[in-house]
């Protein structure tokens, strides 16, 4: 299966739920990339930031082929529904997005290809990381909610494909943007947004920044500080300090920096359709400010610690 990527620029064309025209939604299933870049107009402010939305996908290719019987709800239960749709502003204020197409389900853009899960794939051989070892590797084995995803095993051949046609050319094209800005700005910095359910914390914001090595202090500080003026409360690395994309580009000494950002879905959805939720306008809007602030200031110019 073939995904060819698509970059467009900002508010070249009218967008649709899952970030896609109305045409696109349409015929998604016969023409699904694997990711989309927004670009930022001409007019756009510079800004180091780059905004990632890896698991905002709800594209699942025919090729899947699901365990029988599992419900719709389950099988969408590990999406970041709607994240690509919270950070739409991004571009307005200079920091492109690329945004996931294609479910988590069917490839984890935020894990390390290498994590191959024996349980599921033929031929694999352990050992395997522990979030691999529950399920939750590359090609995950289990949904959201616990169930399995498969009645059968995956073969080398197909988890190779799957590579290959989504996760490859989505972290290509991440480097491209990374090495692009850092070449424009002297740094580049990854803001890679999520959502965490409900259950997960009691907190609304989890920032990740692998316990302070993947950016610098001051952009965790501002972030923090931006969220907290919303009335936010915000916790750090607990229990998320960031996935494999914070871990690749977490490099502050070669000029790349990354943070991993869990909004609370109860702070914009209804977890139980995946629908916005009654308080996603305001969500929305509190976000909007958020991402003007940081992209005029991210906090670090002063601090490099």
């Amino acid at each position: 299966m073939k995904f060819p990527a698509r970059t467009t620029s900002f508010h070249s064309q009218t967008r649709y739920r899952g970030g896609m025209t109305k045409d696109e939604t349409d015929a998604r299933d016969e023409t699904a990339t694997p990711f989309t870049v927004i670009a930022p107009p001409v007019s756009a402010p510079a800004t180091p930031l780059v905004f990632a939305s890896p698991h905002s996908g709800d594209v699942y290719p025919a090729d899947m082929n699901p365990a029988a019987g599992l419900s719709r709800a389950s099988l969408r239960s590990a999406e970041d529904a709607l994240v690509d749709r919270l950070i739409a502003d991004g571009p307005a204020h200079g920091a492109p997005i690329i945004a996931g197409r294609v479910s988590r389900a069917y490839v984890d853009l935020n894990r390390d290809p290498a994590e191959l899960d024996p349980d599921l794939i033929e031929g694999v051989k352990g050992p395997a990381g522990a979030k691999t070892a529950a399920g939750y590797g590359v090609l995950p084995r289990l949904s959201g909610d616990g169930l399995s995803l498969y009645d059968r095993r995956l073969s080398a051949v197909e988890a190779r494909r799957r590579l290959a046609a989504v996760h490859a050319p989505y972290h290509d094209a991440l480097a491209g943007l990374m090495r692009a800005t850092r070449a424009r700005h002297g740094r580049a910095a990854l803001i890679d947004w999520h959502s965490m359910p409900s259950r997960a914390t009691g907190v609304d914001v989890v920032l990740g920044d692998r316990h302070g090595t993947a950016c610098h202090t001051g952009l965790t500080r501002r972030l923090t500080a931006l969220f907290e003026a919303r009335g936010w409360r915000v916790a750090l690395n607990r229990p998320y300090a960031g996935g494999w994309s914070t871990q690749r580009w977490g490099r502050p000494d070669e000029g790349f920096e990354a943070i991993q950002i869990e909004l609370n879905r109860r702070l914009y959805l209804d977890e139980a359709t995946l629908a916005p939720g009654v308080a996603f306008g305001p969500t929305r809007k509190a976000l909007a400010r958020v991402i003007a602030a940081l992209c005029a200031d991210d906090g670090t110019s002063t601090d490099r610690r």
